[in-house]
């Protein structure tokens, strides 16, 4: 049944939404110069109107030329809401939802583009539009509205057919649109959203298939499986999606390292009751979760960065005897920490693992690495593990001569540190400093000295890291460590069964273990998190592939990778990415971290909301950056800062201006190898394989898909939204929202204390 909204549910024009969009494009001048095209359509426009009014339709449109995809979907939902929503005719409402629960299968019909047709519809619970549509071409409107076009009415039917019921008959509708009934009919379209997936067939080049009906469940049957890392964001999440969906599964043990006082179990019990991962498994199991977890569970106390793991002996035979697979997605991911601590967790660590893997008796290992091992590479990055390699591609590099040099450099500042030229140069600055430091004398400068010592100690091994990884063509200390792994694990690693899984930069789940869960200040927080300030111009390559995979995906991954570890039928390396599978590049990226914004300040009140929904960050160069953006700001405020020196100020005004411009500046240098430099399109053909052969009732439930995320609706309704909740509270400094109180000791119902499997450990739950 055909609905006709202009009359009887809105007094819609072609021109306002065209110029609500117009208003509200990506950069200022192009507000600018669309509202100048827009007051030239309204002059025009009664002439345009009077000879072809399909003509004019087409002519109002052109302004839209240039305008994405992306801000059309969310402009017309804003526009729904906030302008036409409180204009709705309550009784032509009434009738559509009449009809509705009579059955009827109802198409709104407008002469307003689908962008603003389609929330109306679903406010309405209307399932099928016919509205007038734009031409795009990656993305971007050309400005031509494809056939059939939607006229105006007339201007007898404004006065005519101002009535509550706008059905109308095809033959009748038609014929009003100057189309014929069966054009009518091709032109009813799903009111839904539709994001197409991009295909890709699998095509086995190398004539080596994995074997179809491949089953998660058959291979986890039964098995022990060790996860270290899982007081981590992936490791978290992997746990609680496997105890979700994995019930066959023997055992896992949880390797967690005792901090001080607090004991591993303290801290696993620490873990359940606070994190929001693990609500879905309360909510399924209630008060039997705790007995859930004592058959499944396992805490094991230990340190994967000392070798054999920092077991007893006792604990260690058991578990080379039972393990069927190690999960390692523990490490230090921060950028450029202390390279003492960048060389244990993310090289030692590993090879420690090696060699436990290499005693025990039929243990396999998963080993997570990152994408970003590529370093200063461009182009596609194939799932191979090239021996010592290095980006720079140096002559003669060996990574096992590398990372011992490391811990020579690292050996070598421990002992300068202890000189005595590094200890007189601290001492005088202990001496020289001010306030509560000043004039120290005895033990309390000796302590200052030592203070100093840790501290320069840090700076230096920090600095040295940096320096190495930048010769070697490397962005960062994390991605050098993390790559001089893979290089050792395939030398040592030779027949034993290893895969390394290289994840992109994982961010908010879409799923699991429920939709928009992320934890801490991770990778491209903080970046999204500038970009919803007045910060506007991010220096970016446009076209470069920002390769974000949401952590369930990553998760879904491993479990297939871990499976065919387990059942020996493994490839190397497993790339888990989307810069090829579906790309999402740093200018729609950009924008749609905007929009995401603006969507957030639109709902807010008051001139901060106002203002800030208005600006829009935008991709521009790098010598466009310095020259408009923060370095620019920087040196004005210090040029401000200096005239204003011979004042006489107890202190400088513009100091806190200073410094976030300096935060700023470091935060963009720190990202500039993601966001700017070297472009990267990792291949996820591997793991595309695995899921293509599992068994058809398995798939819903693991296969790997990231082909099928909408970026528009995963970025403007999931990850930022996300971040908005567990992350930006923390950059701000406030507390995370009040949760209630969930106090996890496990025990049986009757309350009596239960012995688990935690090396005698005793857990409540209430």
């Amino acid at each position: 049944m055909y609905w006709r909204v202009e009359g009887s549910l809105l007094d819609l024009t072609v021109v306002q939404p065209v110029a609500f969009f117009t208003w509200n494009a990506q950069t200022f001048i192009e507000r600018f110069q669309r509202r100048g095209l827009i007051l030239l359509m309204a002059l025009l426009r009664p002439f345009l109107y009077s000879t072809n009014r399909k003509f004019a339709t087409r002519v109002v449109h052109t302004g839209l030329r240039g305008v994405t995809r992306d801000r059309l979907d969310l402009l017309g939902e804003e526009y729904f809401k906030y302008k036409l929503l409180p204009l709705l005719k309550t009784r032509g409402v009434q009738k559509v939802q009449e009809l509705l629960l009579a059955g009827a299968d109802v198409v709104l019909v407008s002469q307003g583009l689908d962008h603003i047709m389609r929330p109306l519809a679903k406010h309405l619970g209307v399932k099928h539009i016919v509205a007038n549509r734009l031409e795009f071409r990656d993305g971007v409107a050309t400005g031509r509205l494809l056939e059939p076009v939607i006229r105006p009415r007339g201007a007898l039917a404004l006065i005519r057919e101002q009535t509550p019921d706008g059905r109308r008959a095809p033959k009748t509708l038609a014929r009003h649109l100057d189309i014929s009934v069966d054009a009518l009919r091709a032109a009813v379209i799903p009111a839904g959203r539709q994001a197409a997936a991009p295909a890709r067939p699998i095509v086995y080049f190398d004539g080596q298939r994995q074997a179809s009906n491949f089953s998660v469940r058959r291979a986890f049957a039964g098995k022990h499986v060790m996860l270290i890392g899982v007081t981590g964001f992936i490791g978290k999440v992997w746990l609680a999606n496997t105890l979700l969906d994995l019930p066959e599964l023997g055992r896992i043990y949880l390797l967690i390292r005792r901090q001080k006082s607090n004991p591993a179990e303290r801290r696993f019990e620490k873990m359940v009751e606070e994190s929001p991962v693990f609500d879905p498994l309360f909510e399924r199991y209630g008060s039997e979760f705790p007995d859930f977890l004592r058959e499944k569970v396992e805490i094991i106390e230990g340190d994967v960065t000392q070798p054999g793991l920092g077991l007893t002996a006792d604990t260690s035979r058991r578990l080379q005897k039972n393990l069927d697979l190690i999960i390692n997605s523990s490490g230090l991911t921060d950028f450029n920490p202390d390279l003492r601590d960048a060389l244990a967790a993310n090289t030692d660590a590993p090879l420690n693992l090696l060699e436990f893997v290499r005693t025990s008796v039929h243990a396999g290992l998963l080993h997570l690495s990152t994408c970003y091992v590529a370093g200063e590479h461009d182009g596609r990055v194939s799932e191979r593990l090239t021996p010592n390699y290095n980006p720079r591609r140096l002559p003669g590099f060996d990574a096992e001569k590398e990372w011992q040099d490391l811990h020579e450099l690292v050996k070598q500042a421990e002992e300068r540190a202890e000189s005595h030229e590094i200890n007189v140069e601290l001492r005088k600055q202990a001496l020289a400093k001010e306030h509560a430091a000043k004039d120290l004398q005895g033990a309390a400068l000796e302590n200052q000295v030592r203070k100093n010592k840790i501290r320069w100690l840090k700076t230096y091994l920090t600095d040295a890291g940096t320096k190495r990884a930048h010769e070697l063509g490397w962005p960062n200390t994390y991605t050098l460590t993390k790559s001089l792994a893979e290089s050792l694990i395939a030398k040592r690693g030779t027949g034993l069964p290893i895969a390394i899984v290289r994840p992109a930069i994982v961010e908010t789940s879409v799923a699991k273990p429920f939709p928009a869960w992320n934890e801490g200040i991770n990778t491209s927080a903080s970046l999204s998190y500038l970009l919803g300030t007045y910060f506007r111009q991010l220096p970016s390559n446009e076209s470069k592939r920002l390769d974000i995979i949401p952590v369930d995906a990553v998760c879904a991954g491993m479990t297939l990778i871990a499976a065919v570890v387990i059942e020996r039928q493994h490839e190397l390396v497993y790339q888990l990415a989307t810069s090829v599978t579906n790309p999402c590049d740093m200018g729609r990226s950009i924008e749609l971290t905007s929009l995401a914004h603006r969507k957030h300040y639109r709902a807010q009140e008051g001139l901060e909301s106002w203002l800030r929904l208005r600006f829009d960050a935008i991709p521009v160069s790098k010598t466009r950056y310095n020259r408009m953006s923060a370095p620019a700001q920087k040196a004005i405020v210090k040029s401000i800062q200096r005239i204003m020196a011979p004042l006489p100020l107890k202190k400088t005004p513009l100091v806190k201006a200073e410094r976030n411009l300096q935060r700023v500046e470091k935060l963009i240098e720190l990202f500039e190898p993601f966001i700017l430099l070297n472009e990267h399109d990792f291949a996820a053909d591997n793991v595309e394989k695995l899921s293509h052969a599992l068994l058809p009732e398995e798939h819903n439930e693991f296969a790997y898909d990231t082909r099928s995320l909408d970026w528009w609706d995963y970025w403007i309704n999931i990850h930022i939204p996300a971040l908005r909740k567990w992350t930006y509270p923390l950059i701000e400094g406030r507390p995370l929202e009040a949760r209630p109180p969930r106090n996890f000791q496990l025990a049986p119902a009757n309350g009596e204390a239960v012995k688990t499997g935690t090396n005698g450990a005793t857990w409540r739950y209430s």
